[in-house]
């Protein structure tokens, strides 16, 4: 038995650029976010024969990978089993984000199955550049969608990164920031909406293509504002995170329609009239969770007030730890 714990992550500016080829369009283009607390765990077991994979209630049994590719509560690791070439397993799934809650958890899934698998099968084990590219190209698989590469690197490095689209491939940095002290201030609230991140995303990317002038000039906000963030964040200069924060989010709730919702708005609302920084969605919006920037001294404040409002607020605390693999 193999186990493997991985991170989902907070992204604080800068999402969807990392989608190509967009970042390549936006030459200050980054990603910035944090992996938090909030654990994905992936048990893998191999079999004589067949294939099982239990998350929650949820067991789905078949008798190749191509079958378990075609059950919707098992499709994303049997696209992988398929493509790997891999033997028989059982699997058992469990995460802490909220189902579409816009951390990344599916994404964090299948980085914990991937080395999970590396392991169970004797697998090279690939660095995390390659691990990254595997992963997102299994899900544009799956998906028929393009998909970004900001939720991988979390979930196996941990800590506060910056990731930079490159001519090349992508450049990524590990933040020099006090998680601690960043843990004080951010706050993560539910709003109760799932999202599906890809069927947003492939809006925006669709109008980028297409050289809309508006969106266009949204995604030159977005990547200013990501360029001002991280060096605000490595001097600790958290009010100022929290104001980039929403000052990315007025471009991004403008890339198409259902990013912003009434209930992501109302949640925004009550944490900035409470006395928080600033804020956004996390991922793609038109649901999920948001992240708060709030000063410490008004942190329960905030929280109550994101409660009152309808949110419910998550245990998730900045981690600077990578992949967890233990074997028996």
């Amino acid at each position: 038995m193999v186990t493997v714990k991985a991170w989902c992550r907070v992204d604080l500016a800068g999402g969807t650029l990392d989608i190509w080829p967009l970042g390549l369009f936006h030459p200050q283009a980054r990603t910035v976010n944090v992996a938090v607390d909030v654990a994905v765990t992936v048990e893998l077991q191999p079999l004589p024969g067949g294939y099982r994979v239990r998350q929650g209630e949820s067991v789905v049994e078949a008798g190749s990978a191509g079958e378990l590719a075609r059950q919707p509560d098992a499709a994303l690791l049997g696209v992988a089993a398929a493509a790997l070439d891999l033997p028989p397993f059982a699997a058992a799934l469990a995460s802490e984000s909220p189902r579409g809650g816009g951390l990344g958890g599916s994404s964090a899934i299948l980085i914990a199955f991937l080395a999970a698998a590396e392991v169970a099968f004797d697998r090279p084990r690939l660095p995390p550049d390659r691990q990254v590219a595997l992963a997102h190209d299994l899900e544009a698989r799956l998906m028929g969608l393009p998909t970004g590469i900001q939720d991988h690197y979390p979930a196996i490095l941990g800590g506060a990164l910056e990731i930079r689209p490159q001519p090349g491939g992508e450049r990524v940095r590990r933040l020099a920031v006090d998680l601690d002290a960043l843990g004080e201030s951010l706050v993560v609230v539910y709003s109760g909406q799932s999202h599906f991140s890809a069927g947003n995303n492939w809006q925006i990317v669709r109008r980028r293509l297409e050289a809309e002038p508006e969106v266009t000039a949204h995604f030159e906000g977005i990547a200013a504002a990501a360029a001002e963030l991280a060096p605000a964040l490595e001097a600790g200069d958290l009010p100022r995170v929290g104001e980039l924060m929403s000052r990315e989010w007025s471009h991004r709730r403008l890339l198409a329609e259902g990013i912003s919702t009434p209930v992501l708005e109302e949640l925004l609302r009550a944490a900035a009239e409470a006395g928080a920084w600033g804020g956004k969605a996390c991922g793609a919006g038109g649901g999920g969770c948001v992240a708060i920037l709030t000063p410490p001294d008004r942190r329960t404040a905030v929280a109550a007030a994101l409660e009152r409002a309808g949110g419910r607020v998550l245990r998730a605390r900045p981690v600077g730890t990578g992949l967890e693999i233990a074997s028996d």
